[in-house]
């Protein structure tokens, strides 16, 4: 269970995810910088993946495929929006 409504205080955008892909390996920062929050876009490097879930915002990106602890992960400034 994760919050739906994150944001990066890095790059003050709200965090994007989607349910059953992944992120290609191939992602960059200058590919989620240049196409955030533009799902067409964006779709030309998710992986469908049953089960995963991939999260974005302008500068950090994940793909989860089981269940992980996203507040130990230092490089990533993602916190709730408030609901």
């Amino acid at each position: 269970r994760t919050c739906d409504q994150l944001r990066c205080t890095a790059c003050d955008f709200r965090v994007s995810l989607f349910d059953d892909y992944i992120w290609d390996q191939t992602c960059d920062y200058l590919f989620f910088r240049n196409n955030m929050p533009e799902l067409s876009k964006l779709r030309a490097k998710m992986i469908k993946k049953k089960g995963a879930r991939a999260y974005a915002c302008q500068c950090s990106w994940r793909s989860i495929d089981e269940l992980t602890d996203l507040q130990t992960e230092q490089q990533l400034r993602w916190v709730c929006g408030k609901h």
